[in-house]
């Protein structure tokens, strides 16, 4: 299976990610040439982000196919061993890859997290930390420390007093969480005290979920985003805790519990928001404005009946001298109960029965008509 076959393999198993990982893994360790399948797959990727085609599902492969070559390069100091052929050819797709991001925010080529970590991977797992700008490499780092990867791949790349210069930097930035990753990997803990650092975090997300909703003026909007970022704020320091063992030094119990009723409130605002957008009922009629102002469907029907009884009735008495019309403003018609809404127009003395029934719709049997008395004299005459 050539590197395009292998691409489209991959991604016709997302949905089985979990597994895959550990499958790729060994189905590239038993390849003949691993280094250069990996390398035909990065390099596919990046004529496919120039022609910007299939660049979600093929970025998402070669990133698996990049951590099943170097499965654990972040605790090795130096890459496997490679080819000279190889190592050269890596070098050049990276230079490839860099020239894309020094020019890709206006071509829509800017480089996201996920390739970020890919490019460090690459440069960690193939030992190319000399051939690129160390000020370069440090700022990939710092913009995309949200990766969890990263700060192992940071601890590699850096010895401790660069490590310590990055996180003083994360922390300058109110990037407190991301600075525990970092101390931890580089072993600095004792320096960046963890916990520390989690309650600086702590007290600045909650600074800056208030100004958020003070200058919003406490609007819907307002509220949406920093419940937004007051639960991913959250949601991150929990993670944090786990995943460096801290739950006896810093609890999370309330954490847990406003993170609960966040999510409870945005879903109740969502449902609300939900049913308020669905359209009214457009034949609804108004005692007192008309159309839309949500009166019932029986009200209108209503309405419709009586009008068609007085039709047939009209039609059956059109030669019988009926009783000059009244007329009515557009407010008196409307200006009745709310539940007959034309009753105001019919306060004439009810007319004979009709010899057609009300009923619109309905089968009915028709009557004769009556024969007008100057039709009877002529017959007589």
């Amino acid at each position: 299976m050539d590197s395009a076959g292998l691409v489209k393999f991959i991604v016709s198993k997302r949905k089985e990610s979990v597994s895959l990982r550990a499958e790729i893994v060994q189905s590239l360790a038993e390849a003949v040439d691993p280094p250069r399948l990996v390398l035909d797959s990065l390099e596919d990727f990046l004529n496919s982000k120039s022609a910007k085609a299939g660049v979600t599902d093929k970025r998402w492969a070669c990133g698996l196919l990049v951590q099943a070559l170097f499965p654990e390069s972040h605790s090795e100091k130096i890459g496997p061993q490679f080819a000279r052929t190889v190592v050269e050819r890596a070098v050049m797709i990276l230079e490839q890859w860099k020239g894309q991001m020094d020019g890709g925010e206006s071509e829509g080529l800017a480089l996201g997290a996920a390739e970020a970590v890919m490019f460090v991977q690459m440069v960690v797992g193939f030992g190319l930390n000399a051939k690129f700008d160390k000020a370069f490499l440090r700022k990939l780092m710092l913009q995309h420390a949200s990766r969890r990867d990263m700060a192992k791949l940071a601890a590699v790349l850096e010895d401790k007093d660069s490590m310590q210069e990055i996180i003083d930097e994360l922390v300058k930035n109110n990037k407190e969480v991301e600075a525990v990753y970092f101390a931890c990997e580089s072993g600095l803990a004792e320096r960046f005290s963890p916990v520390t650092l989690l309650k600086s975090h702590l007290k600045n997300f909650k600074k800056n979920v208030a100004n958020i909703l003070k200058n919003g003026n406490n609007s819907l909007v307002a509220m949406e985003e920093s419940s937004n970022v007051e639960l991913n704020s959250i949601r991150a320091i929990i993670k944090c805790v786990e995943d460096h063992k801290l739950e006896s030094e810093f609890s999370v119990e309330s954490l847990r519990k406003r993170a609960t009723h966040l999510e409870k409130a945005k879903a109740e605002r969502k449902k609300s928001s939900g049913a308020s957008s669905k359209p009214q009922n457009k034949r609804g009629y108004s005692a007192s404005s008309g159309r839309g102002g949500g009166g019932g469907s029986s009200s209108f029907r209503q309405s419709k009946a009586a009008k068609y009884s007085n039709t047939y009735s009209s039609f059956s008495r059109r030669n019988a001298n009926p009783p000059p019309p009244v007329h009515h403003s557009t407010a008196a018609r409307y200006s009745g109960a709310y539940n007959y809404p034309v009753q105001a127009v019919y306060d004439t003395p009810a007319p004979a029965p009709a010899p057609y029934p009300s009923s619109y719709g309905v089968p009915h049997a028709q009557s004769p008509v009556a024969i007008p008395q100057h039709y009877l004299g002529r017959q007589l005459e």
